[in-house]
């Protein structure tokens, strides 16, 4: 049987990664596919010292790949969505098939890709766009098929999370932690798509879309940072039994719709998710057959994220002869259901979805103000679970109030706040974090 000659485009953390896992296990994985894998060609504009290249063809023109007749399956690893784009579009117009750990590419263009890799008989394989090496995609579309999906949660942004456990250990403030997650290479110099939610929404999108079976749609999500967290609202989540974590969620809604969100969100500290610390991502899917089951690793890196790109070649390895594009090499749907079979789910809005709300005021230290506050949140239906009032500083006028509410609508919420804000024992904003169980 021929062997599978593999083109890589981009030789950077990931590329290098999967080079050099390929090449090392190289004995094992052909024993696994039950065929030949074979790097024969890479587009890189830098090779690597730490990767022995010698006897593969190396373009500085990474169209250079994809065009090579004798390549079978196009490893994408360049990022960016532009570039990128037109690089797996000429690749599935070629006739090969594509694996890529590029979320944003799949969360912002999958529908028009994946319906020209099926015009062209061809697959895109994307395990590696989500939460590193944690085989979430393929458990999701494949091993819960027999499940209808009713919610999934998940840390799916490394340097979030590591912002939010250093900050929780440690009391430190958040842009002090920045610093060191950069300099530990958690973050990049730009860290926006990091703490505003960015990442993290890219790679919910895509995972709603297969436990949902609905086109991706990156522009409906909800997506709120971490940068606002500060330590006293993190000691406050712990005093309440709580901790903050950058979650994104989704959830179907029966008659209403789809919630796609990403923010800040507390959690029981009893909850697994509660208990993942550090840069590593964890998933939870609740299927109504299984029940809730948990995806725990590592979600980034050179040799974790490799893992899951090699699963891909693998897979397809497997399914397609070298000589010919099989005539099932779509057979499994690209978002899990068939393409005929995706429905146009509404996308709720944030302010009508419901949650329960941690809310932290400033308050002048004065007799009545708490009692116009918690007024307002009888007038607006909503009732309060808990309420701590602390002792002012020494010198300190204003005092902080912390409120927990039960379930309720956001945009109510959002009615309450604007009402206590105009109160002028009110002192600057209030800080609201939504409140999740997680049952």
């Amino acid at each position: 049987m021929k062997p599978v000659n593999v083109g890589i485009c981009g030789l950077g953390t990931v590329g290098s990664g999967t080079f050099n896992v390929l090449t090392r296990n190289n004995k094992d994985i052909n024993a696994k596919a039950g065929r030949e894998i074979k790097i024969t060609h890479i587009g890189a504009r830098r090779t690597r010292e730490d990767c022995d290249l010698t006897g593969v063809t190396v373009s500085n023109d990474i169209f250079a790949v994809v065009n090579d007749p004798n390549v079978d399956i196009l490893v994408e690893l360049i990022g960016g969505t532009t570039v990128a784009k037109d690089l797996v579009l000429q690749a599935v117009r070629n006739g090969k098939h594509v694996v890529t750990a590029n979320k944003a590419l799949i969360a912002e263009y999958g529908n028009e890709l994946f319906a020209e890799a099926v015009s062209n008989n061809v697959t895109i394989s994307y395990e590696a766009a989500v939460a590193g090496g944690i085989p979430i995609i393929r458990s999701l579309r494949e091993g819960l098929a027999a499940n209808k999906v009713e919610w999934l949660a998940g840390i799916i942004n490394g340097t979030g999370n590591f912002i939010l456990t250093e900050m929780r250990d440690k009391g430190r403030q958040f842009d002090d932690v920045l610093k060191e997650a950069q300099a530990l290479g958690y973050a990049e110099a730009d860290p926006t798509f990091d703490v505003e939610g960015i990442d993290a929404a890219h790679k919910l999108v895509i995972l709603a879309s297969i436990a949902f079976g609905m086109p991706l749609q990156f522009d409906k999500v909800f997506t709120e940072g971490i940068s606002q967290i500060r330590p006293e609202d993190v000691a406050y989540a712990d005093e309440l039994g709580y901790r903050i974590k950058h979650l994104g969620i989704t959830r179907r809604l029966p008659g209403k719709g789809i919630e796609l969100r990403v923010h800040p969100t507390m959690i029981p500290q009893s909850r697994l998710l509660a208990n993942v610390n550090g840069v590593m991502n964890a998933v939870v899917v609740k299927g109504d057959a299984v029940g809730p089951t948990l995806y725990y690793g590592a979600g980034a890196g050179a040799e974790p994220t490799a893992s899951a790109v090699i699963s891909d070649i693998v897979h397809v390895s497997r399914m397609v002869n070298s000589s010919y594009v099989s005539e099932d090499a779509t057979a499994v749907p690209h978002l899990g259901y068939g393409e005929d079979h995706l429905h146009d789910y509404t996308i709720l809005p944030i302010e009508e979805i419901e949650s329960a709300y941690y809310l932290r005021l400033s308050a002048l230290d004065q007799p009545g103000v708490l009692s116009r506050v918690t007024q307002i949140f009888s007038e607006a239906g909503i009732s309060i679970e808990a309420l701590i009032q602390k002792e002012p500083k020494e010198g300190q006028e204003h005092v902080s109030v912390i409120l927990l509410t039960n379930r309720t609508i956001e945009k109510q919420v959002n009615k309450a706040i604007e009402q206590i804000e105009s109160l002028s024992p009110i002192q600057g904003n209030v800080v609201r974090i939504r409140v999740e169980s997680l049952k």
